[in-house]
């Protein structure tokens, strides 16, 4: 009985610590399958686990990774909300000016439709006194008419005295006198005419060098009426220039200034 327990003890003894002796015993009772198979599990294990560790380094790579693009996000997300504040401030800034420009502006419109009024007021009143200018323009119109027709009328007499006094010195008389002859579409102020000649006038307030060529065509027309007798051109005036005097003399045209 007691060798059994020694033999007991000495074959767990070996098993312990004697691999080959265990790996023989392994194979008698066919434990070196099962061995062989833990060891191939074994070192499948070890490669899953070594695999495993180099997904999570890559994990862990690439969370470190996202967890900088985060940040970069978080600090652009940060930028933009600084900047859409700014932009909003400034928004802020440009709404409060257009409603200052809008104020401004309903003024200005009220100051227009004020000025715009008056406008209208001065317009009717200004039309009032155009009317009134108007109405004083035809009448001075009307009166420098009846002044002339009296001036013309005047110089005219003045004239036929001192032709007159000129014609009874060369015991000259007058056998017809004329107003306002027309003559082949040529209007005459005065046509006085005697048994030798035929004075041609020529009435004007202040005569021009035109009003020179007028007496001459004057003549001209006369002349064709009167073949027998000498036409004179006669210019009367009451402003007569120097320029004017000497121009009409020089063309055989009479001048008489009062």
């Amino acid at each position: 009985m007691a060798a059994e327990v020694d033999l007991k003890r000495e074959l767990l003894r070996l098993l312990r610590e004697d691999e080959e002796f265990r790996l023989a015993v392994a194979g008698l009772i066919g434990l070196d399958t099962v061995i062989l198979e833990l060891r191939r599990l074994r070192e499948d294990f070890n490669r899953f686990v070594e695999l495993e560790e180099k997904r999570w380094e890559e994990n862990w790579r690439r969370w470190e990774e996202n967890a900088k693009r985060w940040e970069e996000n978080e600090r652009r997300w940060e930028e933009n909300r600084k900047r859409w504040e700014e932009a909003y401030r400034r928004f802020e800034i440009i709404e409060r000016r257009l409603e200052e420009h809008s104020r401004i502006l309903e003024e200005y419109s009220k100051i227009l439709e004020e000025h715009s009024k008056r406008l209208e007021e001065l317009t009717l009143v200004l039309r009032d006194h155009g009317l009134k200018i108007g109405e004083l323009s035809r009448r001075v119109s009307n009166l420098e008419v009846a002044v002339g027709a009296l001036a013309e009328s005047t110089y005219a007499r003045y004239f036929y005295e001192d032709l007159l006094r000129e014609l009874a010195s060369r015991g000259e008389v007058v056998v017809r006198r004329v107003r306002n002859v027309r003559a082949d579409e040529e209007d005459i102020d005065l046509l006085v005419e005697t048994q030798l000649r035929v004075y041609v006038v020529e009435v004007k307030l202040r005569p021009k060098h035109e009003d020179v060529g007028r007496v001459l065509a004057k003549v001209d027309v006369v002349r064709r009426l009167y073949p027998g007798k000498d036409v004179v051109g006669v210019l009367v005036g009451a402003m007569v220039g120097r320029e004017v005097e000497a121009y009409a003399r020089e063309k055989g045209v009479e001048v008489y200034a009062y």
